[in-house]
């Protein structure tokens, strides 16, 4: 099958603007988890978070800003510096020969409420015409084909956190069908009222109000995942196609992926993550013994996690791979969660370091290499990076040097 690489990275994550600026961090054991602070948390069960806090005037032009959601402003900025990074301009490219899959969980969700409000309190005549989309989930994938003349595939796609691996995916079959240029991934979050309730009450959410306390996964103390918005974008190309543009440098190669459906609760037969797991591995063509590292789902939910220690203690034996979760520094951010493990796996590849999991005092699980409190070095060829989302949702992603 034809190699696909990637060759651009673009970032926003609550611990760093930027790839060079979020890689520190990670690496130095920086957290942005913090009290909630874009509104008054008081009523809610949850009161932590990992806020991405910019000014857009100073990054995107003042047309855009009516009609974007702070999700997609954050998605703006990360696409063109995955473009940039890849030295890629889609616009003096064929037409038809760039496109963009994104994943999303909620859409626009703060601009949806806002709406809504000026509809209840005012009126009909004051509900913006742009809310027509500025909500839709699909709404990233097309303000940033818009901005950039991307008119090839272009598509979105909702599995909540496992839809970021996803969208990598599909970007990687347009290519191999012959597409010359995909930027996918997610930028996601809603860290808003209305979604705040949906997201508090669903169980899985800590009530913790000390953010080194608030997200332990893996852990005996664990009490919930801590929701954050953010992500990265990758742009995705064969080799010889980024060389025929003059891009000769790429960070790793996409080489294997699958998704499953976890069976209907009752019914007896096993979750889908570790089927999930063999057959990436199989299309990838290695088998558990050549994946150095894995970047896990690692929701902060017990139970979850559990299932999840198991799994991986059953595909690579105990203590057989080391495992990190470097979304204890960032939160859970919806759909841009996965992506954004994409982007910090390919940078240990390059690296040849492991980041560290921060805030894990008490490990649940012996049986699993956890990388803690600090990087950890190594020779890395390969890594797994899983994702699940809410009813069900299983991706694996199969990434080499």
């Amino acid at each position: 099958m034809t190699d696909v690489v990637v060759t651009g990275i673009g970032v926003v994550a609550p611990n760093g603007w930027g790839v060079a600026e979020y890689w520190d961090a990670t690496l130095a054991g920086r957290s942005g988890l913090g009290p909630l602070t874009r509104f008054d948390s008081t009523g809610y069960r949850a009161h932590v978070a990992g806020e991405v806090n910019f000014t857009p005037e100073e990054h995107l032009p003042g047309r855009l800003l009516p009609q974007t959601d702070h999700m997609t402003r954050l998605a703006l900025v990360a696409a063109e510096e995955a473009l940039a990074d890849a030295g890629a301009d889609p616009t003096t490219m064929p037409d038809f020969s760039a496109g963009v899959v994104t994943a999303a969980s909620a859409g626009g969700f703060e601009f949806g409420q806002k709406e809504l409000q000026a509809l209840w309190s005012k009126g009909p005549a004051y509900v913006s015409a742009y809310q027509s989309f500025a909500w839709f989930y699909p709404v990233n994938t097309g303000q940033i084909s818009i901005r950039h003349g991307m008119r090839g595939p272009g598509s979105a796609l909702v599995a909540e956190q496992a839809g970021g691996l996803d969208a990598l995916a599909k970007a990687r079959r347009h290519v191999r069908e012959g597409t010359a240029l995909m930027l996918a991934g997610a930028v996601d979050g809603s860290l808003c009222p209305w979604s705040w309730l949906c997201l508090s009450r669903s169980g899985t959410v800590s009530p913790r109000r000390d953010p080194q306390r608030a997200f332990l996964p893996f852990d005996a103390d664990a009490s919930g995942g801590v929701p954050g918005e953010g992500g990265a974008l990758l742009v995705l190309e064969t080799p010889d196609g980024a060389a025929e543009r003059g891009q000769h440098r790429h960070y790793g190669r996409i080489a294997g992926y699958a998704a499953t459906f976890d069976p209907r609760p009752g019914s007896g037969r096993p979750p889908g993550l570790r089927r999930a797991i063999d057959t990436a591995l199989a299309d990838a063509g290695i088998g558990p013994s050549d994946v150095d590292v894995v970047f896990a789902d690692a929701s902060g939910v017990a139970e979850r996690d559990r299932a999840e220690a198991e799994v991986l203690g059953a595909v690579f034996g105990p203590r057989g791979v080391p495992v990190t979760a470097p979304k204890t520094m960032t939160g859970r951010l919806l759909a841009g969660g996965a992506p954004l493990d994409v982007a910090a796996a390919l940078l240990s590849l390059r690296d040849g370091v492991i980041p560290p999991s921060m805030h894990i005092g008490r490990p649940a699980h012996p049986d699993l290499d956890l990388v803690r409190d600090r990087p950890r070095p190594a020779r890395l060829g390969s890594a797994l990076v899983l994702a699940r989302g809410h009813g069900g949702f299983n991706s694996a992603l199969v990434l080499t040097s």
